[in-house]
């Protein structure tokens, strides 16, 4: 079994105006994991990401680390975020520095490591997020899309075991979005557990291990996204049903069977290929 590496134990927080962000939040993210956070807007999932990385403190409830709970002194929260990293949804509010090596390297920097081990970071920061060609370059003059990956580049070279990235495709177009996922598929592949969120279902649906859908600062449902996006009461929330999985199940209807060994298509590639395979074994003669 896959050990939990992060976990909210009914963690509730209340902002200053008292609006009630979370409210007995219980979720535990497994490591080496691809977890797709959802919700409406307010639904809680930014305030949820804020307490991952110790920003926020509950007003009730636990974060664990690898089931312990957190210690939040200094020295406490500076361990968590070496080992939690975020990036969030709008990459200027992360950006500050004239160039793009400058800006991966202040993080590394602070940590007290040489200038070697700064350089060495930085480069593979770069080139996991395909910016190496793009080091030198005025932070300014990237494009939107760019500066999303910077912002990523910035948290790996910290090193940590964790990304959590808030709404990451917002403002992309389809080939950036495309890009970006094979980003982190890329970082999945070389163990980081990524946590996402998104209003994206079919990008959900196709790309997680685990789904979490969230509803008025708790969890509504947590599971493996072919379980959890099926399921009445998340599509009445989310207001939408993905759309491969609807596909499949349209053609259900006609008798057109897609499964493969009990395996549903889960992406566009994969029902494509699960409909010109059985595309091919009806015209055998």
């Amino acid at each position: 079994m896959t050990a939990a590496i992060l976990s909210l134990a009914d963690v509730s927080y209340r902002y200053p105006d008292g609006t009630q962000a979370l409210n007995n939040c219980s979720l535990t993210i497994n490591r080496g994991t691809r977890t797709a956070v959802l919700g409406a807007n307010g639904a809680g999932k930014t305030t949820m990401f804020l307490h991952l990385n110790g920003i926020l403190h509950p007003s009730a409830g636990h974060l664990l680390w690898e089931a312990t709970p957190l210690d939040y002194s200094r020295s406490g929260l500076r361990t968590l975020r070496s080992r939690v990293g975020l990036v969030f949804q709008n990459p200027d509010s992360q950006l500050f520095s004239a160039s793009v090596r400058e800006d991966v390297s202040f993080g590394p920097m602070n940590l007290g490591l040489t200038d070697k081990i700064v350089r060495e970071r930085v480069e593979e920061a770069l080139h996991a997020v395909g910016m190496t060609e793009s080091a030198d370059k005025p932070v300014h003059n990237l494009s939107y899309g760019q500066k999303k990956r910077v912002c990523i580049a910035g948290v790996l070279a910290m090193q940590p075991e964790v990304v959590v990235l808030d709404e990451p495709m917002a403002g992309l177009d389809a080939t950036m979005q495309e890009e970006f996922t094979a980003v982190l598929e890329r970082l999945h592949g070389a163990g980081m557990t990524i946590v996402v969120a998104t209003h994206d279902l079919d990008f959900a649906y196709g790309w997680a291990d685990q789904a979490i859908v969230m509803r008025s600062g708790g969890v509504l449902a947590c599971g493996s996204p072919a379980e959890v996006l099926m399921q009445r009461d998340v599509q009445d929330e989310l207001g939408a049903v993905p759309l491969v999985a609807e596909i499949s199940r349209q053609l259900s209807l006609i008798g057109i069977d897609l499964r493969d060994n009990g395996y549903l298509p889960r992406s566009k590639s994969e029902l494509l290929k699960a409909i010109s395979s059985h595309t091919r074994q009806e015209n055998t003669p």
